[in-house]
């Protein structure tokens, strides 16, 4: 009955749903271009792409923060000088969920590109031969061959994403406080908001129960659909 938590929720699985499969066909896609590479090429780009990882996501989201004010934000900056209207981007209801999945998607692709790179790097080259010998594409290549032996890294990408996706918070804390108008405020959000600002520590406890029984269904789920024929 509680509509804040209900609101909360949906923004939640918003930002599962768009992160887990946008985060995994991205970062195989990277990790497909960059694994045959040379070694000190390949190291560049994975230095590159895990940078935000490293860097933390307080100094990320600051940095973004600035890019997206809406007054002497860079972004606004750029529009004006091509003659457009500066957009409100984290200041308005229907930009701000967006503007926070984008972000959570730059300190997330860092780690599945590292993992797919390696199990990309360790698939049987001889299957891969024996496939190309009778005929098979690149496409059937990586159908038949790439994608069963490297369907482990990809589980664990996604359940691994999806927990810190239904984690989000500091980034929703450093950015908009859940605002405006409760657009961006997600279960995790919520639950530190009735804890620490609040003091409902047992309505917090309650929301931690919930979001612990959905991210375990969401698991469940993902190794049923995901787990199909693996070999570990």
């Amino acid at each position: 009955q509680d509509k804040i938590f209900i609101k909360s929720a949906i923004n939640t699985v918003i930002i599962v749903v768009v992160s887990v499969p946008v985060v995994t066909a991205f970062s195989l896609w990277v990790g497909s271009a960059i694994y045959k590479m040379k070694s000190s090429v390949r190291s560049f780009y994975r230095c590159v792409f895990y940078l935000p990882v490293v860097t933390g996501s307080v100094a990320v989201t600051v940095v973004w923060k600035w890019m997206f004010d809406k007054y002497d934000g860079l972004l606004n900056y750029i529009i004006r000088s091509f003659g457009g209207q500066p957009l409100p981007w984290t200041s308005g209801e229907s930009m701000a969920l967006g503007c926070i999945i984008l972000i959570l998607l730059t300190t997330s692709i860092g780690q599945p590109i590292v993992l797919y790179v390696a199990a990309l790097g360790n698939v049987d080259v001889s299957l891969e031969e024996a496939a190309r010998v009778d005929g098979a594409n690149d496409l059937q290549v990586f159908w038949r061959i790439k994608w069963p032996s490297i369907m482990p890294t990809t589980l664990y990408v996604a359940v691994i994403t999806t927990i810190n996706s239904f984690q989000c918070f500091a980034l929703i804390q450093l950015l908009t406080s859940g605002g405006p108008q409760h657009s961006t405020d997600t279960v995790m959000y919520y639950l530190y908001t009735n804890a620490f600002t609040l003091y409902r520590y047992g309505y917090a406890n309650a929301v931690g129960v919930v979001l612990a029984i959905i991210i375990a269904l969401f698991s469940v789920l993902q190794f049923k659909t995901m787990n199909t024929g693996v070999e570990y």
